[in-house]
């Protein structure tokens, strides 16, 4: 069974981080739920495709984060927050799960399994 994309979790959890605070007034309970997704989406990656891309698309997560808040200044808090998760969910695609689709299972040395077919993810 092919692993569920991560790009609708970690765009959903800018947009339903602002949600909570937009509802409740509470900017810490808004963090809480941005938090909680973004150590959701840093642990699938690490554990999909290493260290090294889970660094990568934290950093990608923060840089969003940050773009928002500047970009409310300019066209609003919702659509600044749209626009920031549309870009980190095309970011996780492009650097994590497009890449489990299209990734052959190759052994070390080239060579395809047994049966002469390479798997797909």
């Amino acid at each position: 069974m092919p692993s569920l994309p991560t790009a609708p979790l970690a765009a959903g959890s800018l947009i339903a981080g602002y949600g909570v605070v937009a509802a409740s007034g509470s900017r810490p309970l808004g963090g809480a739920v941005l938090a909680a997704g973004g150590i959701g989406c840093i642990e699938l990656w690490r554990r999909r495709h290493g260290t090294g891309t889970a660094v990568r698309l934290a950093g990608a997560g923060l840089l969003a984060f940050v773009a928002s808040h500047v970009l409310a200044l300019v066209v609003g808090p919702w659509p600044a927050v749209l626009a920031s998760a549309a870009a980190m969910g095309a970011t996780t695609w492009a650097l994590a799960d497009a890449r489990g689709l299209t990734v052959s299972r190759h052994h070390d040395d080239g060579s395809l399994p047994a049966g002469g077919q390479a798997e797909h993810a």
